[in-house]
């Protein structure tokens, strides 16, 4: 069957840095590695890029922490990151959770 599944962007922030986004998976498709493959497919494009570190905002801190992120302090994050948050109705208010994982041993 032909059709879409999941999908996952990967943004280059900075040079060393790119950020995951909007990853989604099908409803009923949950759980068969769909997500963890395509965190994994933007991880190894942001290394054969020559990027050092990759970060999410997300609402789902447990799935990321399983493929390889660490939560930390937004404010830790480069003010470029801001910019798309800047026109977020959700700015002063933001319940996403700031995460990041290395790409280098």
């Amino acid at each position: 069957e032909d059709r879409v599944v999941g999908c996952c962007a990967l943004k280059i922030i900075w040079s060393d840095l790119a950020e995951i986004q909007s990853l989604a998976v099908r409803e009923g498709w949950a759980g068969r590695g769909i997500g963890r493959a395509l965190v994994e497919a933007c991880a190894q494009r942001a290394r054969d890029l020559g990027l050092a570190r990759l970060f999410t905002l997300t609402l789902e801190p447990a799935f990321f922490q399983k493929v390889g992120f660490q939560v930390v302090e937004k404010a830790s994050l480069p003010m470029k990151v801001w910019s798309d948050c800047a026109r977020c109705p959700k700015q002063d208010h933001c319940d996403e959770i700031a995460m990041v994982r290395s790409l280098v041993s």
